[in-house]
């Protein structure tokens, strides 16, 4: 017992270990680790001081240390010592260039530069050996000649042992070989260099801006064929395509795409090779034994396809998905079991660089220019890189969702930018809706709109309500040219020479506003519109960040069936837009997938980039190309048209101009200017009173229930009360009398 103690006194008072733990300490706290990148910068910038200051010691400037220096150099390397600055800027170069051909060779270059150094050295010491006997007969430990005291070293005893021509032959090939060593990575970063300008070349030839994200190109063919048969078999239907609409009408100049950007980069998805053998090997430790097939690159992820073999569930699979994630030291994964159409399975993993998609790369190919669709929506480039179009007409409607900052404001600018690229104004119409008043303001001077953007919610409402009355005057005209939609009643109308009915398309940004503030209204429209609108022409865009069941209810969801999905916050809010997971696992800036009846699953698509330099310059060339045509068309009809503002102020136009009441923007402004003598007057009782009803305006102003019920009607929709809420009065909005009178003044 008292060994034991003693024992136990000697290891809790072990001195040493005291001091090895204080010092542990102490250097666990004091040590710090300097990153890769800061290493090479601080080599790289050594090696440059060093090469500044000996060719500033060659000239005397470089004061005491530099001339120390340059005397030590001297004495060991002679006149070598000139090519030393040179060696210092290429190591510098080196070093400050982050290349894996440098990376690799770094520890080669020392050694061969070394190498080429006593070669010089040598060559110059065995001239000054041959032509002085003394220096040969005998070894002078403190001489050093024209190679230094390096050169004299290394070739006396070499021409002692082998005489003049081979040690000659040896320091020769000692150059030849550390320079050929030296020349390599340049080598190959020069070759590297002029692949990827080749590449470019040949991708400029085959018209695609972008290069094909594929890393293994497996039936790409087959899918360009069923493409291309798809486009001719609209061509046999008799329908036009883009570019002979393009060239046939000579009345709207449509915008060139030297508008556009181009945008540049190739997307890097890290070791392939590396990725695909830990998925296979990941999925065998949990007994799934696999197969890997292509591998495709996209601009944004990269999918490895797998095919498991027979007798796996792919459940077991998709519930391996945190597992994989943790193999790949990738922050999310997304598993498509399967791809659609084909019996694989893809695993879809974020690259470690992107490639930003710009918008002229995806118009600017033969998928978009040999289409008919005049709603065709440019959506970016899928997986594979190939460019991905969807038509409006026949989604019909489509329902945007996802987080602030998830790219959904580009998403529609793209969308809008595209629609514009295809239609006229006369073909095409707009309606823009921004609660949050600094989206859509760049789009203020088109012609394409049917009125001003709207910002408020009540001025919404009056537009919805405006598109269903259109909608049921559409169908009147349908139903009398015996037509079962727009698409073959404007074939009709052209065949006629007459004017065609345009497309209508309404664009709203953020819809939880608008539902928060007259959120039954709304819906009952929208859902009015969805359920009726595609045969007349007019499609619904609506887009929110905000994705719960209070915004896209029940029934908006059951008629918008086409949906697009970018990075949303949670599982709740993916199942919401979608019906199913894999939003939340989305990367943002753009990167989405889109559900339409087309695709059984939802499709994973890198939305454009565009930005809003490229939308004013497009947006400002419209609007410039129509007020030219304006003007050379007042020319042409001379002084029979043009009326002056008194007469437009009395109403007298003149008999070819009667027509435009005709038009979808006139009935839209007399939709919002129709009123009634003593709308002033009630409107200025509504408001005294602090209370609406249509026996209130009876009793006060003396006048049937007919007219009393009217004037209620354009008092709700001028957004001065509410709607009715069953016996409850009606909400007035306007809260002081004053706001009538400053109001009527400005009207003044």
């Amino acid at each position: 017992m008292k060994k034991k103690k003693v024992k136990n006194r000697t290891k809790k008072n072990n001195p040493t270990k005291k001091i090895n733990e204080a010092v542990e300490e102490f250097g666990s706290r004091f040590s710090f680790s300097i990153p890769d990148k800061i290493k090479r910068y601080l080599y790289s910038s050594l090696f440059f001081l060093l090469a500044i200051i000996f060719v500033f010691s060659f000239l005397g400037k470089a004061g005491v240390v530099g001339n120390s220096l340059e005397d030590i150099f001297y004495f060991l390397i002679g006149n070598v010592i000139f090519i030393i600055p040179v060696l210092f800027i290429i190591f510098g170069l080196v070093f400050l260039k982050d290349d894996e051909a440098f990376k690799d060779a770094k520890n080669s270059l020392i050694l061969s530069t070394a190498i080429l150094l006593l070669g010089v050295c040598g060559i110059f010491g065995l001239a000054e050996i041959n032509t002085d006997k003394a220096l040969a007969d005998t070894f002078i430990w403190s001489h050093a000649g024209t190679g230094g005291w390096i050169g004299y070293a290394v070739s006396w005893p070499l021409l002692y042992g082998f005489d003049y021509p081979v040690t000659l032959a040896l320091f020769i090939i000692a150059i030849i070989v550390s320079l050929w060593i030296i020349i390599q990575p340049f080598r190959r970063v020069i070759e590297e260099y002029e692949d990827e300008e080749e590449i470019k070349i040949e991708v400029k030839k085959e018209e695609s801006k972008l290069p094909k994200f594929s890393f293994e190109k497996i039936l790409p063919k087959l899918e360009k064929k069923e493409d291309t048969s798809k486009i001719e078999a609209k061509k046999n239907d008799g329908l036009k395509t883009f570019e002979q609409k393009k060239s046939e009408n000579k009345e709207y100049k449509y915008p060139p795409l030297d508008l556009l950007s181009k945008k540049s980069g190739n997307p890097e998805g890290g070791d392939i090779t590396y990725n695909s053998s830990v998925i296979k090997r990941t999925l065998q430790t949990f007994g799934i034994p696999v197969e890997m097939a292509e591998i495709n690159i996209g601009p944004t992820v990269t999918q490895y396809t797998l095919k498991p073999a027979e007798g796996i569930r792919l459940s077991k699979i998709t519930t391996l998905q945190n597992d994989l994630a943790l193999a790949l030291a990738s922050p999310t994964i997304r598993i498509e079991s399967p791809i659609p159409g084909r019996s694989l399975v893809g695993i879809e993993i974020g690259n470690k660089k992107r490639a930003v998609v710009g918008l002229r790369e995806v118009l600017d190919t033969k998928e978009f220019k040999d289409s008919p669709a005049p709603l065709l929506m440019a959506l970016g480039r899928d997986v594979k890189g190939e460019p991905s179009f969807a038509d409006l007409a026949e989604m019909p409607h489509l329902l945007v969702g996802g987080t602030t900052g998830s790219g959904k404001t580009i998403c529609l600018n793209s969308i809008i930018l595209s629609l514009l690229y295809r239609n006229s104004p006369s073909e095409m119409k707009l309606i823009l809706v921004d609660p949050k008043r600094v989206e859509f303001p760049v789009y203020a001077n088109l012609e394409h709109l049917l009125c001003p953007v709207i910002y408020d919610a009540n001025q919404t409402l009056v537009s919805l309500k405006w598109l269903v009355g259109e909608m049921e005057r559409r169908f009147t005209v349908l139903a009398g040219g015996h037509s079962r939609d727009i698409g073959s009643y404007n074939e009709k109308m052209e065949k006629k020479g007459e004017e065609k009915l345009p497309y209508i398309v309404l664009i709203i940004d953020e819809l939880a506003s608008l539902m928060s503030a007259r959120g039954k209204e709304i819906e009952s429209y929208i859902v009015r519109l969805a359920q009726m609108s595609r045969a007349t022409g007019i499609h619904l865009i609506l887009a929110t960040q905000r994705p719960s069941v209070e915004v896209i209810t029940g029934l908006i969801k059951a008629n918008i069936t086409s949906r697009i999905a970018l990075k949303v916050g949670s599982l709740i809010d993916s199942r919401t837009i979608l019906d199913s997971s894999g939003a939340e696992k989305l990367l943002g800036r753009g990167d989405m997938l889109l559900m339409s009846k087309e695709a059984s699953k939802p499709k994973r698509v890198q939305s454009p980039y565009i930005s809003e330099t490229e939308i004013k310059k497009v947006v400002n060339w419209i609007t410039d190309s129509s007020v030219e045509i304006k003007e050379t068309k007042t020319e042409e009809l001379g002084d029979s048209f043009i009326e002056t503002e008194e007469e437009k102020e009395e109403g007298s136009l003149a008999g070819e101009l009667n027509k435009a009441l005709e038009t979808p923007e006139a009935q839209m402004d007399n939709f919002f200017s129709k009123e009634d003598p003593m709308y002033d007057e009630a409107k200025r009782t509504v408001i005294q009173s602090r209370k609406a009803s249509t026996s209130l305006l009876q009793r006060r102003l003396g006048i049937g229930y007919a007219r009393a019920a009217r004037l209620m009607d354009i008092l709700e929709e001028r957004g001065v009360v509410g709607p009715q809420d069953g016996a409850k009065p009606r909400e007035v909005f306007i809260a002081e009398e004053s706001q009538v009178n400053s109001s009527e003044e400005e009207i003044e």
